[in-house]
């Protein structure tokens, strides 16, 4: 039974394009990428929000994602192989898991959300946020210059500032670090798709600048496994993106965070939360076929593996427990 059982697994795993000795679908398709520099990947992001908002049961509502995604964001999802539709359903995923350790944040007394890389995010518009909370928008210039044009005449839902700024500038970096700490007592730093495209010592620049600001208290950041690496490069992805390629790749995670002082508070992974959300990966038939029959061969922690692909880590830093509270009466 289990060597027709391993048989029929061999078969199915054939069919499936894109896997040894097959063709992937996007091969023959010479197209350009529309993705020319990093920064694009933004409007791919805003361009599935969009998307998102118009499903039957969508999961949230950005009712100014298409705005801000114009033109530019429907030619990248539209020029993306076949096999790329991971990425939609990931950033959705993406965008509930973040909504969520947001509130919970702010539930616990965050009063600055410091959005680095922020893109065309527009959740200072469309979550239920406090009047009172500080937001602040740091990404390149001429990305800070077009969503302003763009969503010129919307009102925020909390203070709302936004900060032209190359954030591979380690000293500009660290001075706008500074000045957000010494006006603020509890902040969120979010770096929603901005760690996987630097370079590991880069991350580790940025972890270690983050930590040196005792008010700094939360830090959210992507999570990939290395086989959702590997799934990249089968898929297409990396050759459609090789404008804007990941960089970050550590073979341990949470040790290399470990070592530059971050201690993961919680983890949701991308398959886990689908699953809650009523919403799985859309994986075509004969995928989930073989990964119905890996699943069952596999042994409880290979299956919990296999969930946990990606996703993403609210981070805390590994400091003394009364160091924030020290700090705040010395103010």
């Amino acid at each position: 039974m289990k060597d027709r059982i391993h048989r029929l697994l061999a078969k199915m795993r054939s069919s499936i394009p894109g896997r040894a000795g097959t063709t992937p679908p996007s091969a023959g398709r010479q197209q350009e990428s529309e993705i020319r520099q990093v920064s694009d990947t933004a409007f791919m992001a805003a361009a599935y929000r969009a998307l998102e908002t118009r499903h039957r049961h969508a999961l949230f509502q950005d009712p100014l994602a298409a705005k801000v995604a114009g033109e530019q964001g429907e030619r990248i999802i539209g020029h993306l192989p076949r096999r790329a539709f991971l990425g939609g359903w990931s950033v959705v995923i993406r965008t509930r898991i973040i909504d969520d350790f947001i509130g919970l944040a702010v539930d616990e007394g965050v009063d600055t959300v410091l959005n680095l890389g922020a893109g065309l995010d527009t959740r200072p518009y469309r979550l239920e946020l406090p009047a009172e909370l500080r937001w602040i928008e740091v990404d390149y210039p001429h990305v800070v210059d077009l969503k302003e044009a763009r969503l010129a005449g919307e009102t925020a839902r909390c203070r709302l500032e936004r900060i032209g700024l190359d954030l591979t500038d380690t000293g500009a970096r660290r001075t706008l670090l500074k000045d957000v700490a010494a006006s603020s007592k509890k902040i969120l730093v979010l770096t929603e798709a901005v760690t996987p495209y630097l370079a590991q010592p880069a991350v580790a620049s940025l972890g270690a600048d983050l930590l040196a600001q005792t008010f700094v208290q939360y830090w959210l950041v992507d999570y990939f496994s290395p086989s959702s690496y590997e799934y990249r490069r089968r898929s297409g992805m990396s050759r459609m993106m090789k404008n804007a390629p990941f960089l970050f790749e550590p073979a341990d995670y949470f040790g290399f965070f470990s070592k530059v002082g971050w201690t993961p508070r919680e983890t949701r992974y991308f398959a886990e939360e689908g699953e809650k959300l009523r919403r799985p990966a859309p994986f075509p038939l004969p995928v989930r076929l073989v990964m119905r029959v890996m699943t069952m061969l596999a042994s409880p922690t290979r299956r919990e593996q296999m969930k946990q692909y990606a996703g993403f880590v609210l981070f805390e830093p590994a400091r003394p427990p009364g160091d924030h509270l020290k700090a705040l009466k010395s103010r």
